[in-house]
């Protein structure tokens, strides 16, 4: 018999989706097995010791947030990969907290970018994950256009989270603008000076640079165009004092993840632009 990549679960309820994920996985070379509700997906995790699981939330008898507690309380480490209907920076932040490694959302992917991200998660591929290496250089991610108008406004996204990055940038390409990515304090300082966007969502945590000293670089710059560019902080600190540290060192808003949905962060972004 021939010799597998490695054997990928897949638990989700959606029978067609579950079909066409499993088909195509399996032309790439794994072993899949399936199973359509969170109670038998966790009993066959124990008996078939897959290398990778492809997760739904919502599902029969036992949730995808029930498996998830369930492998930690096991001190399961096999790598979980969310499919979800939702694409909430609340569902992110629990799903990660609970071990989830990357998230996906039914709507807005198709089966190719499931299979660059198993090959990520996996090691089988030797070019950057999706959402990953592309920040290393100024081209932006993707610009708006191929599903609406393409607005012709530039937006620098600085977030280190993959889950909530990949998201966000989703849906703002799909509303017509064209984003950036940072990982980082000084990539975005970095791209702010290059590219000169029309407006940043910057979040706080950030490895090299937080977001509170990015602001304060921005808003000091000699370059007016950077200095006055519309700054929206994005962060899961949601104390009074970290609102008014940000809102004082010059910030335009700011959101505290876990209570806006995506949608309700573009609204903000076109409500700050066109003000």
């Amino acid at each position: 018999m021939a010799q597998t990549k490695g054997k990928i679960l897949i638990i989700e309820d959606e029978t067609s989706l579950s079909e066409v994920l499993a088909a195509k996985l399996k032309k790439e070379g794994y072993d899949i097995a399936t199973a359509s509700d969170g109670e038998s997906g966790y009993q066959k995790i124990n008996s078939w010791e897959p290398k990778l699981i492809l997760l739904d939330i919502v599902m029969p008898k036992m949730d995808g947030y029930e498996v998830l507690e369930k492998l930690n309380q096991d001190g399961n480490k096999t790598p979980v990969i969310i499919i979800s209907n939702s694409g909430q920076p609340v569902e992110i932040e629990k799903t990660r907290k609970l071990g989830a490694v990357d998230h996906l959302i039914k709507t807005e992917f198709d089966p190719e970018e499931v299979v660059k991200k198993v090959h990520a998660c996996l090691g089988d591929d030797s070019g950057p994950a999706a959402g990953g290496g592309r920040d290393r250089d100024m081209e932006p991610i993707a610009a708006g256009g191929e599903e609406g108008p393409d607005l012709g406004i530039n937006v620098l996204l600085v977030e280190d989270d993959n889950f909530l990055r990949s998201i966000c940038s989703k849906k703002l390409i799909k509303e017509g603008f064209t984003v950036y990515e940072a990982l980082d304090g000084e990539m975005a300082l970095n791209k702010a000076l290059k590219i000169k966007p029309d407006i940043i969502l910057l979040d706080i945590i950030l490895p090299a640079l937080d977001g509170f000293e990015v602001l304060s670089r921005i808003r000091s710059n000699s370059d007016k165009i950077v200095a006055q560019v519309p700054i929206i902080m994005l962060s899961n600190l949601g104390q009074d004092e970290d609102i008014k540290k940000a809102l004082a060192g010059g910030a335009n808003d700011y959101l505290v993840k876990a209570h806006f949905t995506i949608e309700e962060i573009v609204a903000k972004v076109k409500k700050l632009l066109n003000r």
